[in-house]
């Protein structure tokens, strides 16, 4: 399927504005990671979560009244919001306090965050979800998730390098490591969660940078040899312009599917879908970075 007839774009005119742009985005992301922290969702900062589901939706600022007044572990560094589908008027209750790790204790934050509610004298509701993971649970994850990464960039490099040249193969992991620290920027701005769904979505967006990463390595290897009079500039123009047609059409639907995600797939997804979303376009952006 052609999409492209013959196309001769400079794709590389725009690699300084490119690099300008993404430096402003990480540095902008730093800051808002050092001044208001990345949001971590309970299965690496711990904790417990409660969603209720009210015949008639009270506020947010009335649950958390509610906590503060009546929940035993204090209410002040709970995190209540409105969640899902405004219909269904579901609230999620998050505190960072966990019962014993062992036995029956495991659920008394749970019961203590309900029967809270119950005396906030809220009106009629159902819990409808509850979640519990403790401290030393999430360190763990913590771990792992940095060690799957890890994993992953020493796997590229020793891939490129061996399929291609060691320098093609450092090309590729700082583009990935750009493209995570770019989408760790947006989620720190929208003030997303890192789940393991977000962690999932990263590792996710890395596959498939590095088989795009290939397939223009692959292209610039080839005519490095045939236009062996040219500027390295303009060959990697010729292999980018090859190769348009597939990125648009592979990076088209899995962006489409992502948006899907991100619209209807509901509040449990939204991290994942939008982690996706950022990620893809942000791995279009930045392969031509990557192959100079």
């Amino acid at each position: 399927m052609h999409i492209f007839t013959n196309p001769n774009y400079d794709f590389l005119r725009w690699r300084w504005h490119a690099v300008v742009l993404s430096w402003v985005v990480i540095l902008a992301g730093v800051a808002v990671i050092a001044t208001r922290g990345l949001p971590k969702g309970i299965e690496f900062a711990g904790g417990t979560s409660v969603i209720a589901q009210f015949d008639t939706a009270p506020s947010v600022e009335a649950v958390r009244e509610a906590l503060t007044r009546n929940y035993a572990g204090g209410g002040q560094d709970a995190i209540v919001q409105a969640y899902g589908d405004p219909a269904l008027r579901q609230v999620m209750v998050r505190v960072p306090q966990v019962g014993a790790e062992q036995g029956s204790s495991l659920s008394a934050t749970a019961q203590a965050v309900e029967e809270a509610l119950r005396r906030g004298n809220l009106g009629t509701f159902k819990v409808v979800g509850t979640e519990i993971v403790g401290p030393a649970v999430g360190g763990e994850l913590t771990q792992k998730g940095i060690y799957a990464f890890v994993a992953s960039l020493v796997g590229i490099l020793a891939y490129i390098a061996f399929r291609f040249e060691f320098a093609f193969a450092v090309g590729a992991v700082v583009a990935t490591i750009h493209d995570v620290l770019v989408t760790l920027a947006l989620l720190a701005f929208f003030r997303y969660d890192l789940t393991l769904n977000v962690i999932a979505a990263i590792l996710t967006v890395t596959g498939y940078s590095t088989n795009d990463t290939i397939v223009i390595f692959d292209r610039v290897r080839e005519n490095l040899r045939k236009m062996r009079r040219d500027s390295l500039a303009d060959v990697i123009n010729a292999s980018i312009n090859q190769t348009l047609g597939r990125t648009v059409i592979t990076a088209g639907t899995a962006l489409l599917s992502a948006i899907a995600l991100l619209l209807f797939g509901g509040e449990v997804l939204h991290g994942f879908a939008f982690t996706m979303v950022v990620g893809i376009i942000d791995r279009k952006s930045t392969r031509l970075n990557s192959s100079h």
